[in-house]
C-alpha cells in the first residue's frame, strides 16, 4: 500500500519508521508547517495531514480534513542540537544560552518564516538581545531535517535549534536539551486524514497505528511526549 504524507517535517522519522513496520510506502512531502498549510489549502494531493494541532483545526473548520478522524501525536519541544562528540553546553538560563549562542562558529536553523522552530528561534534570539550580533553565523534551510543534516557536515563548533524529533532523527547530531523554560516552546502535532484521500481506510487505519497506545513508546522515542 501506498500513502501520500503532507507533513510537518517534526514527523518524518516517525512516520517513516512506522509506514517500514507496516510495509507501507510513503510518498509526499515532509516540510515546514507553513508550506505544508500552503501546499493544503492548495489543493495538492495526499491521504494524511500532519500539522500542529492549531493548524488542523484550521483545516477541519475548512472541510479540509475529515474531522472524525484527527489524533494528536505528541507535543514536541523545540531544541538545541550539537555535532555528536561536542561537549554538551550550559543552556539552562537565559545567559548561558546567550553565551553558547555567541559562542558558535554557525547557527543551523529551519526557514524564519515558515517553520515552528525557526520562527521560535528567531524570537528568542530577539529575546536574548542578539539577533544582529550573531546575524553573520545564521545558516536557515527550508526545514529542520535539512538544517539539521547540513549541521552534521559542517566543520568547527555549530549550533542547532529545531523541533526535538528531527534532532533525534539525524546521524552526527545530539541534542544538548530544551530551551529554557523562559524561551520554551511546546507543540502537539496531530494527524488528519486528507477529504481529498484516494484511500481513506488505509489512511485512517495508518493514523490509528501511528497514535495508538501500541505505538506510545516509539513516539517516545523519537521525540514526542504523549
Amino acid at each position: 500500500m501506498r500513502l501520500t504524507f503532507l507533513s510537518a517535517g517534526a514527523a518524518h522519522g516517525l512516520v517513516t519508521a512506522i509506514a517500514a513496520e507496516a510495509g507501507i510506502e510513503v510518498a509526499g512531502t515532509f516540510s515546514a508547517v507553513g508550506a505544508i498549510r500552503e501546499k493544503v489549502i492548495a489543493g495538492e494531493h495526499c491521504d494524511i495531514v500532519i500539522l500542529t494541532q492549531a493548524q488542523i483545526a484550521e483545516l477541519v473548520a475548512q472541510g479540509r480534513v475529515v474531522a472524525g478522524t484527527c489524533a494528536d501525536l505528541g507535543t514536541v519541544r523545540t531544541s538545541i542540537a550539537i555535532r555528536s562528540g561536542s561537549a554538551i553546553p550550559d543552556i539552562r538560563s537565559e545567559d548561558a544560552l546567550r553565551a553558547t549562542l555567541l559562542a558558535a562558529d554557525a547557527l543551523f536553523f529551519p526557514d524564519p518564516e515558515k517553520a515552528t522552530a525557526g520562527i521560535h528561534f528567531m524570537r528568542v534570539l530577539e529575546a536574548l538581545g542578539i539577533r544582529q550580533q550573531v546575524a553573520p553565523k545564521l545558516k536557515t534551510y527550508p526545514n529542520g531535517t535539512t538544517a539539521m543534516r547540513e549541521m552534521a557536515l559542517a566543520g568547527g563548533n555549530p549550533v542547532g535549534c529545531t523541533q526535538a524529533t528531527e534532532i533525534l532523527a539525524t546521524p552526527g547530531i545530539v541534542m544538548a536539551g530544551g530551551l529554557p523554560k523562559s524561551l520554551e516552546l511546546a507543540t502537539v502535532y496531530t494527524a488528519a486524514v486528507s477529504a481529498a484521500a484516494a484511500n481513506r481506510v488505509g489512511a485512517a487505519t495508518f493514523i490509528a497505528r501511528i497514535a495508538g497506545t501500541p505505538s506510545r513508546s516509539q513516539r517516545e522515542r523519537a521525540g514526542f511526549q504523549c
